[in-house]
């Protein structure tokens, strides 16, 4: 029976109830000299359903007498039920009346990541055996991708969503966490492992990339004055991120803020050979990373293949030798050359129109910012007749400008006592100019193992580690800047 006809039905029963309280109700009044009850009397029947009948039961002297005064065998059993509990006393009302909603906690954001984390097997990657530390470590990755923010913040934003609730870590305090990292940080090697094995394997591409970020305090010995990606003027910490060739993450290590890039490849060597226990492997790193000198160290290992780029002066060099013909992207973009320079080296030549009109625009508003600030040294210089400006004052003037923007070399400067003079170097921008949208990439890998495009295709593969840099910094993460005071808090 639907609904619909179910409420009739409690409607028709609590009505005949009402009528027939208020008759028993008028009799009691009218005649005190007997007791009348009413009940609903289930009688069996053999070979049917049985007859449920509304009685009433009264007292006359010594007899008691029974009045059937409805048939309620065709009515739900939901309705009986309603019209017992009436005839019990008991006060009946709609379900929607019984709870009033006075706050909603959000949940759908949680259930979706902890749902996603659950499909990628993070809770196993930490852990095979569920344990405490596990559950706190999850929540910390759950609230670091909805809402990234301190680890003391973090155990207060988790009463405003379920996160907490779900994970069984309601009475977690700061304190706990930060020991929880720890936990995790005895186990990073045991994790990287678990994902090196679910990723890569012999003959994998592995994609390696550094960045940085500013460090906020004074008792980190990570903490060093270097380059930092981030452009502040603060001390750093510098950290690699080793991925597969799809971009996803295997293992991250950190450094101090003042090593340079290309001091951090042995490291990922020893860890992709001994650690992973990878015989066979192409590492893909980029122009500031994979230097001549670590490529040195590269070729002692015969089985391990490593793809990069060259540098600007060096494409000028094959170019002002012959090796690279500007002719050869007249009919296509890429080609493929060899040099006595580069030998036991396959070098692929890419021309990118898209590139090479961006660095002309580039370029130009870069001079034209720089002849700007240029400009106005000028007019001061010529201003001052009373107090003339020397040559020395002039040139720490022009100093602190001419190389702002990148561009000193395009311009040529006459600087003299109470004399400055400027203008573009235009055979240095034509020479520059000619090499726009070029770029050349250099691999040890034979043709029979990874053609041109498939070179080209891995290298262009390093924007995933790039993109991934981007999350962890601002984007989803939000890792910067590095406030923890202590170095394995740190890592």
């Amino acid at each position: 029976m639907n609904k619909g006809v179910g409420a009739k039905y409690i409607a028709i029963c609590f009505a005949m109830c009402a009528h027939v309280n208020a008759i028993v109700e008028l009799d009691r009044r009218q005649s005190l000299w007997y007791n009348a009850v009413m009940y609903i009397d289930t009688v069996p029947n053999r070979e049917s359903p049985p007859t449920v009948l509304l009685r009433e039961s009264r007292r006359q002297g010594k007899k008691t007498v029974k009045t059937t005064l409805a048939n309620l065998s065709s009515c739900p059993p939901p309705a009986i039920e309603a019209f017992r509990l009436a005839l019990r006393g008991i006060e009946l009302v709609p379900k929607e009346e019984m709870f009033a909603v006075e706050r909603s906690i959000p949940h759908g954001h949680v259930e979706a990541v902890l749902g996603m984390m659950g499909k990628l097997g993070v809770d196993k990657l930490i852990a095979s055996r569920a344990c405490r530390e596990r559950d706190v470590v999850l929540g910390m990755i759950a609230q670091r991708i909805l809402e990234p923010c301190s680890k003391l913040a973090t155990t207060r934003v988790w009463h405003t969503t379920t996160l907490a609730r779900e994970l069984g870590v309601e009475d977690a305090h700061a304190n706990e966490l930060y020991d929880t990292m720890d936990w995790l940080l005895a186990r990073q090697g045991r994790i990287e492992k678990k994902l090196a094995k679910r990723h890569l394997h012999d003959g994998a591409v592995v994609l390696f990339d550094l960045s940085s970020s500013s460090y906020h305090g004074r008792t980190c010995p990570l903490a060093h004055y270097g380059q930092d990606k981030d452009g502040e003027k603060l001390p750093c910490i510098v950290y690699g991120l080793l991925a597969d060739g799809q971009g996803r993450p295997i293992a991250v290590d950190v450094y101090a803020g003042n090593t340079a890039d290309p001091k951090t490849v042995p490291d990922q060597v020893e860890k992709l050979r001994v650690r992973f226990g990878l015989k066979r492997v192409v590492l893909v790193g980029d122009r500031g990373v994979l230097t001549e000198t670590q490529l040195d160290t590269l070729r002692e290992y015969p089985d391990l293949g490593w793809i990069s780029a060259l540098r600007f002066p060096a494409i000028r060099d094959l170019t002002e030798q012959g090796a690279l013909q500007l002719s050869l992207f007249d009919r296509q973009n890429l080609a493929e050359i060899t040099s006595e320079d580069y030998p036991d080296e396959r070098l692929v030549v890419c021309h990118n129109p898209l590139l090479a009109e961006d660095r002309k625009r580039t370029r130009e508003e870069l001079l034209a910012a720089t002849e700007a600030k240029l400009a106005k040294i000028a007019a001061e210089v010529a201003r001052r007749t009373k107090t003339p400006l020397t040559a020395d004052a002039i040139g720490m003037k022009v100093g602190k400008v001419i190389n702002k923007h990148k561009v000193a070399k395009h311009f040529t400067l006459t600087i003299e006592h109470n004399r400055f003079h400027f203008e573009r170097n235009h055979e240095s921008i034509q020479r520059e100019a000619r090499l726009d949208g070029i770029y050349v990439i250099r691999t040890s890998e034979k043709k029979s193992a990874l053609s041109a495009e498939d070179t080209v295709r891995t290298y262009k593969s390093l924007a995933q580690v790039e993109q991934a840099f981007r999350c962890m910094k601002s984007i989803t993460l939000r890792v910067r800047p590095i406030c923890h005071r202590d170095e394995d808090h740190v890592r």
